[in-house]
């Protein structure tokens, strides 16, 4: 790939920056290779996340999961890494990515990384009888 990773993320303007939304995305398909065997690594990927002023384009995003098939990652590093580019493409209010790794082993790993924008409060959620 010629260019930086990050450089292959885009993003929109958001529509309705004066309301929070949460917007939930799966990725069934995110893989990478493990640094020590080189054998792959398969994961979902949920990214959940309230945007303020711009939203991650799909293909884009697309894209750039792909870019990591080939590349030696440690679980707890590719999905910091994945967040840190998100946040900084999009600067959202919050944003959460999960990475549900496969089994390797025996063991399942699951890796849960946040970002909340300084001063931004969750609304008070509301209880329906």
């Amino acid at each position: 790939m010629t260019k930086n990773r990050d450089q292959i993320l885009e993003s929109f303007d958001n529509p309705q920056t004066d309301t929070d939304y949460t917007i939930h995305i799966e990725i069934p398909e995110f893989t990478c290779l493990c640094p020590k065997t080189g054998q792959p690594d398969f994961a979902t990927l949920i990214l959940d996340y309230v945007p303020d002023r711009h939203c991650v384009e799909l293909k884009s995003l697309k894209l750039y999961v792909v870019s990591f098939r080939d590349q030696g990652a440690f679980h707890e590093a590719v999905t910091n890494d994945i967040l840190g580019d998100l946040v900084k493409l999009c600067q959202p209010r919050y944003m959460r990515l999960t990475g549900r790794f496969n089994v390797r082993g025996g063991i399942y790993t699951n890796v849960i990384a946040d970002y909340r924008k300084d001063g931004w409060e969750p609304a008070t959620p509301v209880q329906l009888p």
